[in-house]
């Protein structure tokens, strides 16, 4: 696959080749995209016929990119008289200058061409490589050239403009230049994509924008805490997951604004349930706010009746939500669609340990009927067999999801052999998610809802649940707890990565820990750079299975947290330096999962030919990997730091964290508590 350049700004981004092209084929991701539709899938620029050659590509901020290029090919390429530089920046739509200079000790004459087109594909289109039903059309109006697409109340449009005003054709534009010796020419072009309502009226369904997004990206990298340590590499990353942290941020329409985490680039920006209550997770101690805007856009969209076609159940979260064509003629349910098992207990979750980190009880307090909400529907609707577990099975037998868990594609779920269960499934890591909610939940209410007596019921659930799962799951030859139970109640027995994810949600009896542990950092699942998602000698076991083996970093993450907790520092930090130097192969940017090959036959990550980037969950991994090393737990009104370091990674300190604290300081030495109002206990160590 040729080199892709990215950009993006909230659910407006564009993909393009390393010369700044457009030429998207069906099932291409390349193009200009909004709110799920693709705007712009040609874009090629030729200066007297003659397509461009990349020479750099400077695209260090996420929302803007240049591009120098030179035409000609062979010797003329290496002695260009020309150089073309391409400044493109996205807002609410396109803004791209093109400056074209003659190096020659004569005039030229230049035709420069720009080729446009819009095939206004909707995202699962592009997916799922299907065709239009709608009429296209495309006509010049003026000094502006506008393509655009209808289906009944469906309406969309591209308008392009330039200035200087080019010669426009119902394909593109075209200038016609004169440039003397060591002159300069350059043009000024805006595409504006654009929602037309029933009434033929432009909807306005951009979020209030920052005036200088360069200005908005410098405070957001200032109020981040500042981290300070001897590898170069952790640095980076760091630096690059704050970028694409904020460049994934994304403002719903009702939101006022206000951002949380989009799921990844290119076919999740929008709202995920689950992807935005994990990467708010792993920001918390970084940006508290997203989680804050997580949490209220999620219960403002709660389930509230029973829809098979959605898949929603009232106090049900939402999976995932879309605004494209599919979604508005229902030929995909995502309008919300509500098919996941697990969101609804991690919103719990969420809300616990954002109050935890934040002291925000007024959002607890804010929230109280959607979390009671949630936490019934852990009880009882997840609840498909009456025995106490969470179980999952589509009720849109259709275009719903078949594995509603985080490992969602097809053949995530299977048995030691290779053979896939039957429906309904309960996957071992949901039950930990619900055992970790009741538990969280019977805090809430009561220190903050002042119900002693739900907190006791929800007690006493999490209890029981975790006595039975102990029984239950636990697979007595393997000495690991099974991926899931079938129908039958019988063990779908492969060892996998959930295992970790028990951990970190505290359901695992505290003997059993320290054989997960051995086993998440043995040969069969740890590759040297990672927990894979399904171990080696697992009959389905894949090292570029999508998951069933590759690596996830976001995965590795909750895992390290997980290890961490139950006191396993020494492992927990192998993750994380495996992770972490994976990252510096990825130039700081983990993608979304790489291949599960061994490293000692690898020098290097292998890439997964598909996987997002950036991604808001791996994105988010180093965020949690850096919490985990330092061991910050937030303990009632103080901070508990206690590090625990990889061999060789140096000297880090995280300074100026946010939380309820006032803003404090963690440094990878020793073990110190802070408390409200920031004040240090001596005998532990040193801070703020």
């Amino acid at each position: 696959m040729p080199a892709q350049v990215r950009i993006l700004n909230g659910n407006t981004y564009v993909v393009s080749d390393e010369r700044g092209d457009i030429e998207a084929t069906s099932a291409d991701p390349s193009g200009l995209f909004s709110w799920d539709t693709r705007f712009l899938s040609t874009w090629i620029l030729t200066v007297d016929g003659q397509r461009l050659n990349p020479l750099s590509t400077d695209d260090l901020q996420y929302f803007e990119t240049t591009y120098f290029l030179v035409p000609g090919t062979g010797t003329v390429y290496i002695d260009a008289k020309l150089s073309v530089i391409r400044r493109r920046s996205i807002g609410a739509g396109l803004t791209e200058d093109i400056v074209v200079i003659n190096h020659g000790d004569g005039p030229t004459d230049l035709t420069i061409r720009l080729d446009a087109g819009c095939d206004f594909a909707d995202l699962f289109d592009v997916k799922n490589d299907q065709k239009k039903k709608g009429k296209l059309y495309r006509r010049v109006e003026g000094d502006r050239l506008v393509f655009g697409y209808q289906r009944e109340t469906f309406h969309r449009t591209t308008t392009i403009s330039a200035a200087p005003r080019a010669d426009l054709d119902e394909h593109g534009l075209t200038w016609t230049i004169r440039l003397q010796p060591q002159q300069k020419w350059s043009t000024t072009i805006l595409v504006t994509p654009t929602v037309l309502g029933s009434n033929g009226k432009a909807v306005n369904l951009a979020p209030p924008e920052p005036p200088d997004l360069a200005g908005d990206l410098d405070r957001w990298l200032r109020e981040a805490p500042r981290l300070e340590c001897d590898w170069e590499p952790l640095r980076s990353t760091y630096r690059r997951s704050l970028i694409d942290l904020a460049a994934l941020r994304f403002s719903p329409l009702t939101s006022g604004g206000r951002a949380l985490p989009a799921a990844g680039l290119p076919w999740f920006m929008t709202m995920f349930g689950r992807d935005s209550i994990f990467t708010s997770l792993q920001a918390l101690p970084f940006a508290p706010d997203l989680a804050a805007t997580t949490l209220r856009e999620l219960a403002e969209r709660q389930g509230t009746r029973f829809d098979d076609f959605r898949d929603e159940d009232p106090g049900r979260i939402l999976h995932e939500i879309r605004y494209g064509e599919t979604a508005a003629f229902m030929d995909q349910p995502h309008s919300p669609y509500y098919g996941n098992a697990d969101a609804t207990a991690l919103f719990v979750v969420l809300l616990d340990e954002y109050e935890r980190w934040t002291g925000d009880k007024t959002l607890v307090q804010d929230l109280e009927i959607e979390a009671r909400a949630a936490l019934r529907w852990v009880h009882e609707y997840a609840d498909l067999l009456g025995n106490g577990y969470v179980w999952y099975r589509r009720r849109n037998e259709k275009t719903g999801l078949e594995n509603q868990c985080w490992k969602d594609s097809w053949d995530s779920i299977s048995y030691r052999d290779g053979r896939l269960p039957g429906f309904p499934r309960a996957t071992c890591e949901l039950q930990g998610y619900a055992y970790d909610a009741r538990v969280r939940g019977a805090r809430l209410a009561r220190e903050i809802w002042h119900d002693p007596d739900y907190a006791q019921e929800l007690e006493r659930q999490a209890a029981d649940l975790k006595k039975r799962f102990n029984r239950d799951f636990w697979v007595a030859d393997g000495q690991y707890y099974a991926l899931a139970l079938d129908a039958e109640g019988g063990q779908v027995d492969a060892l996998s990565s959930n295992i970790g994810h028990l951990l970190w949600s505290g359901i695992v009896d505290k003997p059993r820990a320290r054989q997960l542990a051995k086993h998440l950092l043995g040969p069969r699942l740890f590759s040297g750079w990672g927990v894979r998602t399904l171990a080696e000698g697992e009959r389905r076991y894949n090292p570029i299975g999508y998951h069933v083996g590759t690596v996830w970093p976001y995965d590795n993450s909750f895992i390290a947290w997980g290890l961490r907790k139950y006191g396993f520092k020494r492992e927990a930090a192998q993750i994380a330096a495996g992770i972490l130097d994976a990252a510096e192969y990825f130039d700081g940017r983990l993608p979304e999962a790489f291949g599960g090959y061994p490293r000692a036959e690898t020098r290097y990550p292998v890439q997964y030919p598909t996987a997002c980037s950036p991604q808001a969950w791996s994105t988010g991994a180093p965020l949690l990997l850096l919490r985990t090393m330092l061991g910050l737990q937030p303990l009632g009104d103080s901070l508990v730091v206690d590090a625990a370091l990889p061999e060789g990674i140096g000297r880090i300190e995280l300074l100026d964290i946010p939380g309820r604290w006032g803003r404090v300081d963690a440094f990878g030495r020793g073990r110190f508590k802070v408390e409200t109002p920031s004040r240090l206990r001596p005998e532990l160590g040193v801070g703020r």
